[in-house]
């Protein structure tokens, strides 16, 4: 499904669900996986210690009114665990709040369909689910559904390791025709995540070629910031929760504008571009640019038109038909969300910037008040949260020498993965259901 997509523009097929929803039009089993609206009010009663465990194993029950179908499964990108149930009234367990239970950050259930209920819950990383049964209460008249949630890097998630019984008719309910937790694929939870959707970062190593950009001090940028691109790239890959693309990988030039529609070609979640700087004065340290405001604002206006000129394919419209859909009605709130999510795209700049500052700053200087802005054509994108890195000044002869240091690459570029992992785990970064 979409999610796990941290996309800047969201999918049409998300989008398309979320209007036939607002119309309470029927809605497809694949749109189902995406629409989510206010919570379900029960009257059960509360159930007590329905949310405990820790980062290795966390217990999450869900009070049911009477035993119903179930389907489980889990996506990265953002961590997240979907609970699909035939609709009934259900208790959640008390909100973590700000802190974390275990693996549970935040949940949240709604009407996902006519006759179907969800309950989304968000996770601190991968998981799997473990087991997931339903139990009959004690007097018989109520159910709960029990979820075990494992991280994929417990040693429980690990192949061999001992299981519970799976309950009786458990594949009947479907629990474990999404995401079977038992019995254990052949594969592990580790290359199951690895093969699980995973946002796209796009790194651009600036100059290449012929343009060599600034030189002096034996610091040549178009090597340089190669050479710390490639050094950020392989640390992100080790995380195993990105798909890292550049623009260069070698000595090639690559024209500005390629490089911009290479991120967006690509659907990227985050575009970095990186440089060394030069100047005439004795200037040192980094500094992080983002698109200059009157030009972003341009821009967001360019894309808000074209996306609410092509929010439905002709495909899309014959669905809409299909299910007697008012296609004016629709293509209006499709136009009115993907605008919104133009519109958010600077906010998710903003908060990717004060990150990159707050964790670079740790292990390197930076220039005084490094948020700056500016009209790079490489930056010009209203569609992805995109920045442009000054690694240092060549011309600064301490700048020059960090610059050329494997050990300065090292510790900077973990700095910059540390502050990406901290962008992707704000609610800002995430689609919205």
């Amino acid at each position: 499904m979409g999610f796990g997509r941290p996309r800047n523009i969201a999918p049409r097929s998300l989008l398309v669900a979320a209007a036939i929803v607002a119309l309470g039009l029927p809605i497809t089993a694949a749109a189902q996986q995406v629409a989510v609206v206010p919570a379900v009010k029960s009257s059960a009663a509360p159930l007590s210690n329905t949310l405990r465990g820790d980062q290795a194993r966390t217990q999450f029950i869900i009070g049911l009114e009477h035993s119903v179908d179930f389907r489980v499964f889990s996506l990265t990108n953002p961590n997240r665990v979907f609970v699909d149930l035939d609709d009934v009234k259900l208790q959640l367990p008390p909100h973590p709040g700000e802190t974390a239970v275990g693996l549970v950050k935040s949940f949240r259930g709604g009407v996902s369909a006519p006759g179907k209920a969800r309950v989304v819950i968000d996770v601190t990383g991968p998981v799997i689910v473990d087991r997931a049964a339903i139990e009959k209460s004690k007097d018989s008249k109520t159910a709960r559904l029990v979820l075990e949630i494992v991280a994929v890097d417990a040693p429980e998630a690990k192949p061999g390791a001992k299981r519970g019984k799976m309950p009786a008719g458990a594949s009947n309910l479907g629990a474990f025709d999404v995401q079977p937790p038992m019995p254990r694929p052949a594969k592990s939870p580790q290359e199951r995540a690895q093969a699980m959707f995973k946002p796209v970062i796009v790194l651009d190593p600036g100059h290449g070629g012929d343009d060599t950009g600034a030189q002096k001090h034996g610091a040549v940028e178009k090597d340089v910031v190669l050479a710390f691109s490639l050094k950020l790239r392989d640390k992100l890959n080790a995380t195993g929760r990105y798909k890292v693309l550049m623009t260069r990988e070698t000595d090639a030039f690559v024209e500005l504008n390629a490089r911009r529609e290479f991120a967006e070609r690509h659907l990227a979640s985050l575009f970095v571009a990186v440089h060394a700087d030069y100047a005439n004065s004795k200037a040192r340290g980094a500094t992080i640019y983002s698109l200059r405001e009157s030009v972003s604002s341009a821009l967001q206006r360019s894309a808000k038109d074209e996306v609410a000129n092509n929010v439905l394919s002709d495909t899309e419209l014959a669905a809409v038909r299909k299910v007697d859909g008012d296609v004016g009605t629709i293509r209006e709130i499709l136009a009115d969300l993907a605008r919104r999510e133009v519109d958010v795209t600077r906010d998710r700049t903003g908060a990717f910037v004060k990150s990159v500052i707050e964790y670079m700053g740790v292990s390197t200087g930076l220039k005084d008040n490094p948020d700056r802005s500016a009209a790079f054509v490489v930056i010009k994108s209203a569609k992805i949260p995109s920045i442009l890195i000054e690694l240092g000044y060549v011309t600064n002869a301490a700048d020059a020498e960090l610059l050329k240091s494997d050990q300065w690459r090292e510790k900077v570029s973990a700095s910059i993965v540390t502050a990406i992992e901290n962008y992707f785990s704000h609610q800002l970064a995430k689609l919205p259901m």
